[in-house]
């Protein structure tokens, strides 16, 4: 997500400027997370062999798609293949144009990312699996073929500190939405510059809602800041906020539930150059069972490990798939 999930806030003109030297960028991500010997055996060494492919893995710069790259290279090295370590591209654009340029060969990328990003459709379907359908569609005839999509979505949402939600009895946005009309002193929100600005942030999240909020209870920060300014109540009682982060389980902070299904559905799946899809169907095989596996709550767990325990992603990883049988010990 960068660009879109966790970097979000990335004018597009940087975006483009970043693709520039892209090139140079994905010749340089994270080989010191490459070292160590190749993952073997387990359920994926015993199904179907890509011996012989060769993959240029990517993925983007923030924690949760460094667990995902890394789960991918394992996955694809159980199976015999040849991954080359591609993590950690700055943003999503870029990451993107590193994938329909074939300076990598697949990534995970997120649905609503994807339709609204780089299919440019202005209104995303609320249903998971329908989104999923038509992002697969609609992405086929740039060449690029869509895996299974996760249980998990890393989509928008409004966090607080558990103990606040306890006491101001805020559940849902709708209750969110009332405490802005009853102009409570908590109905403050931090968010980053872009959400102010887009359709399916604030703007469409008031009129979904019902609710306006007045200009000085609207606070724009930087998105990695807005974690811990929630944790705090200081400056907002509330926050712009991502589901899966690790910082929602770090810091104690609740997530509100979006009872109109407002948000646009940001399911991960792995996407992959049709040519190299082609290679070999058989790695279709190896990661779609991976990715049934990846629930919000497990998702949240591989996370924290990585944001708040300080663990490499590479580590955490291979650990879960060796706890889940994928690979051997």
């Amino acid at each position: 997500m960068g660009w879109a999930r966790r970097q979000r806030c990335r004018s597009y003109t940087r975006a483009l400027a970043a693709i520039s030297v892209m090139a140079v960028a994905v010749t340089g991500c994270s080989a010191l997370n490459s070292s160590g010997p190749s993952a073997q055996g387990g359920s994926i060494g015993q199904g179907p062999s890509l011996a012989g492919q060769t993959y240029n893995v990517g993925g983007k710069e923030f924690d949760e798609q460094k667990v995902l790259c890394q789960l991918t290279i394992a996955a694809l090295q159980a199976a015999k293949a040849t991954a080359n370590d591609k993590c950690g591209i700055v943003g999503s654009v870029p990451t993107r144009a590193a994938l329909t340029s074939g300076a990598i060969d697949l990534y995970w990328e997120y649905t609503g990312t994807a339709w609204t990003t780089y299919l440019k459709r202005s209104n995303p379907l609320r249903d998971s699996q329908q989104q999923y359908l038509a992002v697969k569609e609609a992405d086929a005839p740039n060449n690029i073929v869509w895996l299974d999509p996760t249980p998990f979505e890393n989509t928008y949402a409004l966090g607080v500190k558990k103990q606040t939600a306890d006491r101001l009895g805020v559940k849902t946005i709708s209750d969110f939405a009332k405490l802005v009309r009853a102009n409570s002193p908590d109905a403050t929100l931090c968010v980053a510059q872009e959400f102010v600005g887009r359709n399916d942030g604030l703007p469409g999240l008031q009129q979904a809602y019902g609710f306006h909020m007045p200009a000085e209870t609207v606070k724009a920060l930087d998105l990695g800041p807005i974690y811990q300014a929630v944790a705090n109540g200081n400056p907002c009682t509330f926050g712009e906020v991502f589901t899966t982060d690790g910082r929602v389980f770090a810091l104690g902070l609740s997530t509100l539930t979006d009872d109109k299904s407002f948000f646009p559905r940001f399911n991960a799946a792995v996407s992959i150059r049709k040519e190299a899809f082609d290679h070999d169907p058989d790695i279709a095989g190896v990661l779609n069972p991976i990715a049934t596996k990846l629930t919000d709550d497990v998702m949240l767990m591989l996370n924290k490990q990585v944001s708040q325990d300080g663990k490499d992603p590479r580590d955490v990883a291979r650990s879960w798939l060796r706890q889940q049988g994928f690979i051997g010990s």
